[in-house]
């Protein structure tokens, strides 16, 4: 069994993958609920070894069943993020907005292992685990969710199109 305060030091890393990877701060909330609700009522399950993989791999395969209920689940990225830094530089806060919205345009299995990896610092072990796939489809995936989102950045698709001013 795992100490309880090992679970709560763990709380900001699983809000924020829950909010990357949602796009939406209620139902990120949600989903951090219940993964901690699912943890504790299995808690006999863990043998041990590193909490926060086994955290995210609670909360992957609640995503993932969530999802397929839902039979799809559209990602909002917000315009105000009050949690996100942003620096006092304008060029920042547009490039962070790009960012997002090139991430809104990834696949979901793209963007979660982009976000596991980039984003929670995970090893590709780490993540073949918590995703539950093979090592080498993990590797795939990361190098496809980067070329597709360099394209993205680079071709300012993700700005959407200009309004016209007179």
């Amino acid at each position: 069994m795992f100490e309880k305060q090992g679970l709560l030091d763990e709380i900001p890393r699983l809000r924020r993958y829950a909010r990357a990877l949602c796009g939406d701060p209620g139902r990120a909330d949600d989903l951090v609920q219940d993964t901690l609700e699912r943890a504790l009522v299995k808690a006999h399950l863990w043998q041990g070894g590193n909490l926060r993989a086994w955290l995210f791999t609670l909360m992957h395969n609640i995503f993932v069943n969530q999802w397929k209920q839902a039979q799809h689940m559209e990602f909002r990225a917000d315009e105000d993020l009050p949690e996100t830094p942003v620096r006092p530089a304008q060029q920042d806060a547009l490039d962070l907005r790009d960012l997002e919205r090139a991430l809104a345009q990834l696949s979901p299995d793209h963007r979660e292992v982009l976000l596991l990896v980039g984003l929670e610092e995970l090893s590709y072990e780490q993540c073949a685990e918590v995703i539950g796939v093979p090592i080498g489809t993990v590797m795939s995936r990361l190098a496809r969710a980067r070329d597709r989102l360099r394209k993205l950045i680079a071709s300012g698709a993700s700005n959407g199109p200009l309004k016209r001013v007179k």
